[in-house]
């Protein structure tokens, strides 16, 4: 990773925690994910050889920018999906400022929407980090787009693991899914598409 580019990871990071930190920014929390869940993506998309990556949550682009930056060199691309137009704002600046825009499509609208005009097979890698009360009703679409042998990872699955509790025994319950929790940040549940 250049220099340039972990110092604004490091600069967002601060940010985010300084934002939601305060009380009086409880509604326009960024919720982004901790350092070592960047790293964490950053691994998994290296090692996976992932080149066509969906996130859904980008917030201010913190997440957004481990995904392609690890990518980059396999020429891969992240396609993320926001609802919320100040989030928006920031993060198409903070891509630029990565020198990253070309890698990402910044799609703005509702998720559940979206996935459903998805082509089927069409990611290797699916990044969910959104509202968790919705991911059982999107879990076909996902699973949909998902090619074979790609990885599905799940944000907030120790910090919140009551809300998503249906959805990941939905998807344990999938035979065509081989499922892991790992202790990472705040928990990332994983499943690999058989």
């Amino acid at each position: 990773m250049n220099p340039h580019l972990t110092t604004l990871l490091d600069e967002l990071a601060a940010f985010g925690d300084a934002h939601d930190g305060d009380p009086a920014n409880a509604a326009t929390r960024m919720l982004n994910i901790t350092p070592d869940t960047g790293e964490f993506l950053a691994v998994l998309v290296k090692a996976t050889g992932a080149r066509r990556i969906l996130e859904i949550g980008t917030s201010n682009g913190y997440s957004t920018l481990w995904l392609a930056d690890a990518a980059a060199p396999v020429d891969g691309a992240v396609t993320t999906i926001e609802l919320a137009h100040d989030k928006i704002e920031m993060a198409r600046a903070n891509f630029a400022r990565a020198g990253l825009d070309t890698r990402i499509t910044l799609l703005e609208g509702d998720a559940g929407a979206m996935l459903d005009s998805l082509f089927d097979a069409s990611f290797d890698l699916l990044f969910l980090d959104s509202k968790r009360s919705a991911y059982l009703d999107w879990w076909p679409d996902i699973r949909r787009v998902l090619r074979p042998g790609g990885l599905l990872v799940v944000d907030n699955a120790t910090s919140h693991a009551q809300e998503m509790a249906a959805f990941t025994a939905a998807v344990r319950a999938d035979a065509g899914f081989t499922t892991s929790l790992v202790p990472v940040g705040k928990g990332e549940f994983l499943a690999v598409k058989a």
